[in-house]
């Protein structure tokens, strides 16, 4: 298999002054439940923070006034839950609905593994036709219901760690760490995804080009930060950038602003919220080439 390795960043074009927030890109992102609810803020404000005209959380009813009262920037869409607050089966035709109209879409980050949440993530994998990024448990959820990966009805990016990606393709982390980027290539070829797989020099594939970030560092090491990549590849899918083409520039923006974040703030204090505050940063640093 011949790989075409890639290390220019994508051309970023600059806004034009007549633009309006239906410019750049309608979001959805259905995450978060109780006890997870940071999931679908964090996802939320990495979107708002890469430049998405509108981001949409569509989020449990139980954790939605949590997730609401986070960040006035967003708009938020309730879905139908148990008692105990994860969703409902019922949920289904309100995210579907909620996805018309969206030019990207997210799933998975705090969302929970349930028969109910498999369902859903299966049939929206399958049946939406926008750009879609799966993570977290929404990975887990397509993992346990062995998903056939051409099924997709659009183009999908797929951000595991090592753990997710190992039950993905049944092997283990050791496996996973030790075969990188053979193992990534290999299954982004094979299902036709592009596959950013998390860590130190994360890799982005769509089986036929790679590229091995230069950007982050070991204070990233923490809960959430995964949560607002997914929203900066959602968002700049919703900015038609092509999918190969988001996932390399969210995973530089995300490491570089780790990377500014961590300079002022230590790698043992960064946390999870402060790489949405460093975006701009990043942003800024980019554009000056």
């Amino acid at each position: 298999m011949s790989i075409q390795r890639v290390s220019n960043l994508p051309h970023v074009p600059l806004r034009k002054q007549d633009s309006h927030k239906g410019t750049f890109g309608r979001v959805l992102i259905v995450a978060g439940s109780p006890g997870m609810s940071g999931a679908a803020v964090l996802s939320g404000l990495g979107a708002l923070r890469s430049g998405a005209g509108l981001v949409y959380i569509a989020t449990s009813k139980s954790v939605l006034p949590i997730v609401a009262s986070a960040e006035p920037s967003y708009l938020t869409i309730p879905l139908i839950d148990d008692d105990s607050g994860r969703l409902k089966k019922a949920a289904l035709e309100a995210i579907t609905s909620a996805s018309q109209g969206k030019d990207a879409i997210a799933i998975g980050p705090g969302l929970g593994v349930t028969p109910a949440t498999r369902k859903i993530v299966r049939t929206l994998f399958e049946s939406v036709e926008q750009p879609m990024v799966i993570d977290a448990d929404g990975l887990n959820c397509l993992a346990e219901e062995k998903i056939d990966w051409k099924s997709a009805a659009g183009p999908r990016v797929l951000t595991p760690h090592p753990g997710e990606f190992a039950r993905l393709i049944d092997s283990d982390i050791s496996t996973v760490q030790q075969n990188r980027e053979e193992l990534a290539v290999t299954f982004a070829a094979d299902a036709g995804v592009v596959l950013l797989l998390k860590g130190a020099g994360t890799i982005v594939t769509d089986g036929e080009r790679v590229y091995t970030n230069t950007t982050g560092n070991a204070g990233m090491s923490t809960g959430g930060t995964g949560d607002v990549l997914t929203g900066i590849i959602t968002a700049l899918l919703a900015q038609k950038f092509e999918p190969f083409a988001a996932a390399q520039l969210g995973a530089f923006l995300h490491g570089l602003a780790g990377d500014i974040a961590a300079e002022e703030l230590t790698h043992p204090g960064l946390i999870a919220s402060d790489l949405p505050q460093y975006l701009p940063k990043a942003w800024k640093r980019l554009q000056q080439g």
